[in-house]
């Protein structure tokens, strides 16, 4: 089992940047695929990048590609989500996700695991 626990949100202006941490428990983080996902008020939860176990691919909605940038350090248990140029639309609850399946299968299917969330607020 993984726990993940999200850092790093706030309130930011529109074209500003934030970046967000995610710190996983446990000694098994490089065997799973990490993504992170948001919500915003009245709408689904949607997905946002993710980076697979160790091959490093990844994977971006197209509403942030060339925006955002999604990483992972196996050695400190951490996958980061760098966000640029941030608009207002992307305001939301952002949400760490871990899944022992593969990265390009977190578009698709549900992870396993999840963190609680934390409040990105873009101001315009």
């Amino acid at each position: 089992q993984v726990q993940l626990v999200e850092s790093g949100g706030g309130l930011v202006q529109a074209g500003g940047s934030l970046r967000l941490s995610c710190a996983a428990s446990g000694r098994t983080f490089r065997r799973y695929a990490m993504g992170w996902f948001r919500q915003a008020p009245g709408k689904e939860r949607e997905f946002v990048a993710a980076i697979g176990r160790s091959d490093g691919n990844t994977y971006y909605a197209d509403s942030v590609k060339g925006r955002f940038t999604i990483s992972r350090d196996n050695a400190k248990n951490t996958v980061y989500l760098q966000m640029n140029s941030l608009k207002a639309e992307d305001t939301a609850v952002y949400y760490c996700a871990a899944d022992p399946g593969t990265a390009q299968g977190m578009g698709v299917y549900v992870p396993s695991y999840w963190g609680q969330g934390t409040q990105v607020t873009v101001s315009s």
